[in-house]
């Protein structure tokens, strides 16, 4: 009796395969600024929790904020809401089956990636200037 033959099964297609597009890389930001979110909304109930406990609790977090690790966290906060705002306005366009060809979904792809950077350092020069520090 001859063997059963091996049947060749077609191989799932993996990251080797795939070309690394900017609506892949945007998925993938919309998802870790997702996350990022829940961890500035930590921030946020902190600071909230401090102006309601008093001047002692509020200066505690306004030296952590006030300092340079602060302030970066803070910046990146800032820049994982604007972008993940951008961005879930991108997922309307496609939600409502506009703007599904190519290079208009790469196009509004690059425009969240570019305007949630532009908009996190306009609101940030703006917050300087009205604290007078620029």
């Amino acid at each position: 009796m001859a063997a059963p033959r091996q049947v060749e099964r077609p191989l799932s297609p993996h990251l080797q395969i795939y070309r690394f597009t900017i609506t892949m890389a945007m998925s993938i930001i919309h998802r870790i600024t997702g996350f990022g979110l829940y961890a500035g909304t930590a921030l946020l109930a902190w600071w909230l929790i401090a102006v309601a406990s008093g001047p002692e609790a509020y200066a505690v977090f306004t030296g952590v904020a006030g300092s340079w690790i602060g302030q970066i966290v803070l910046f990146g906060f800032t820049w994982a809401l604007l972008h993940h705002l951008l961005s879930g306005i991108r997922y309307l366009f496609w939600d409502a089956i506009l703007a599904f060809d190519l290079k208009t979904a790469d196009l509004i792809s690059w425009a969240a990636l570019i305007g949630g950077l532009v908009l996190t350092v306009a609101v940030w020069v703006a917050a300087y200037v009205m604290r007078g520090a620029l």
